[in-house]
């Protein structure tokens, strides 16, 4: 996890329990896309990470994929995002049917 995709700054921010980063994590693995692991600590609410509130006000969950300093929310649409953005080796499938 060197924290580049294809010469960008990939960053996730993330438990190591979530369910739904998981499925990120899996999606930047088929990939192949490097990336910085930001693990967040929730023992304390009011200690929310500053980097979680900045990128994620509304929500402040996880997880939250930040490319080219601007962040993506909710996991289905981060990993829409990522299969998009970088186009080899699909994640989702081209057609439904």
């Amino acid at each position: 996890m060197g924290g580049h995709g294809n010469g960008e700054e990939v960053e996730l921010l993330a438990i190591w329990f979530s369910p739904y980063v998981q499925r990120v994590v899996w999606a930047l693995k088929m990939k192949g896309i490097d990336y910085e692991w930001v693990e967040l600590i929730f023992r304390y609410p009011k200690n929310r990470n500053p980097s979680l509130l900045k990128h994620n006000p509304v929500t402040k969950r996880v997880p939250v994929l930040v490319h080219r300093r601007r962040p993506v929310v909710e996991w289905l649409v981060i990993v829409e995002y990522v299969d998009e953005t970088w186009r080899n080796n699909p994640v989702l499938p081209s057609d439904p049917y």
